[in-house]
């Protein structure tokens, strides 16, 4: 069998690209000489990458660093406004979209009320907030790179929401219908997947091997990272952990469980006890227990144990580094934060919880809006790094 050297060369020269641009990515401001002796490639073929990553509008130069006795080295930087993403959370009763530049920084954001389920004016929702953003975007090489979404369900590798119980949606082909408006690559995965992606990437997990990201919203998701790995499981459909069953005879739930954990410790089932004290949202809830209303305050560490019995289930299962309390409720961590925690630590064994730390999301409500952006950009990275 004959080697065809033409195609080797050609694969070697985009690994070996890939490699620089990762190193410029990590570490800049780099000169070719550091990013030489970073990779181990040789000078030539360093400074060889670097010009096709600057004629690709990739990489600038930013002017000469400091000299260590020759001439003065000139140092590259990643050129994160050469395209921009779109990232999406989609809600129960809210659809929050941000626009980023290709390092992930928030360059506008925008969040409004969803007052319906009804599909196609979901839909519609969703294409409103993508084009208020897209609209303002600045003039770039590559313009909008793609789109990413997280929703609250199940969803396929081809962007259907199989099932979303809070939506009350099932067989739904977001994607499809998306992609028939917008002609860029549109990534849809679980909220909480996105959620836990943004708090990896951006948040509270960087650098963290095992970490589980628990979205506490109108139901409860969870995006579980083993080994710096989101794991989906067997048919990518894991981290659905809001439906544990955690009362043997509790209420209904609308996946068709008994007993769920999202019905004893989501926002939905902190409104659902603050209805008979007249409150009707999360932000008025929030303001009561400031303003040391103690019946507000209370419902609130009811929550907290809520949480903490689900968690110190987790905790017992994958042995974590860390939890990350994310979305909505993550603004109530003052209120729900110590039952939180000294449930974790009455139901969890004491050798899984030696090294634990509960943490709340420090993107706040923004973990899975910027998870979702960064599906975006790690699709547009995959396919330039292959095709420079």
């Amino acid at each position: 069998m004959k080697i065809k050297p033409t195609g080797d060369l050609a694969m070697i020269k985009k690994i070996n690209t890939a490699i620089v641009l990762e190193a410029i990515l990590k570490h800049a401001p780099l000169s070719r000489a550091q990013i030489s002796e970073r990779t181990g490639l040789n000078k030539a073929t360093v400074s060889s990458l670097v010009q096709d990553l600057i004629d690709n509008q990739l990489v600038l130069e930013i002017g000469q660093g400091a000299s260590s006795g020759g001439r003065k080295p000139v140092l590259l930087i990643f050129h994160a406004r050469a395209g921009y993403a779109i990232g999406i959370d989609l809600g129960v009763n809210y659809i929050r979209c941000v626009l980023t530049d290709l390092e992930g920084a928030v360059l506008m954001d925008n969040e409004l009320p969803l007052k319906t389920n009804q599909q196609q004016k979901v839909i519609e929702q969703l294409a409103a907030c993508i084009d208020s953003l897209r609209n303002v975007m600045p003039d770039s090489p590559y313009g909008l790179v793609g789109i990413g979404i997280g929703v609250p369900g199940i969803v396929d590798d081809q962007g259907m929401i199989l099932f979303a119980p809070n939506l009350d949606w099932k067989q739904v082909k977001l994607q499809q219908a998306l992609a028939e408006r917008y002609d860029v690559p549109i990534t849809i995965d679980n909220e909480a997947n996105a959620g836990a992606q943004g708090e990896q990437k951006y948040g509270a997990g960087r650098g963290i091997a095992h970490q589980i990201y628990v979205s506490v919203g109108i139901g409860i998701g969870t995006g579980i990272i083993l080994n710096k790995e989101l794991y989906k499981g067997a048919s990518g459909y894991s981290g659905e952990l809001g439906h544990l069953s955690i009362e043997m005879n509790g209420k209904p739930c609308r996946c068709g469980n008994d007993g769920c954990w999202e019905l004893y410790a989501s926002e939905n089932a902190l409104l659902e006890q603050a209805a008979p004290l007249g409150y009707s949202d999360l932000d008025a809830l929030l303001q009561a227990a400031e303003d040391g209303d103690r019946r507000v305050q209370q419902l609130f560490s009811r929550i907290g144990t809520a949480l903490g019995t689900g968690i110190a289930n987790i905790v017992n299962v994958f042995n974590p580094d860390v939890v990350i309390i994310g979305n909505r409720m993550s603004r109530a961590r003052q209120w729900i934060g110590p039952s939180l925690q000294e449930t974790v630590t009455r139901r969890s064994l004491s050798y899984h919880r030696e090294k634990l730390q509960i943490l709340f999301a420090e993107l706040n409500d923004q973990s899975a809006v910027r998870g979702a952006a960064y599906y975006a950009i790690s699709r547009f990275f995959i396919k330039t790094k292959g095709g420079v």
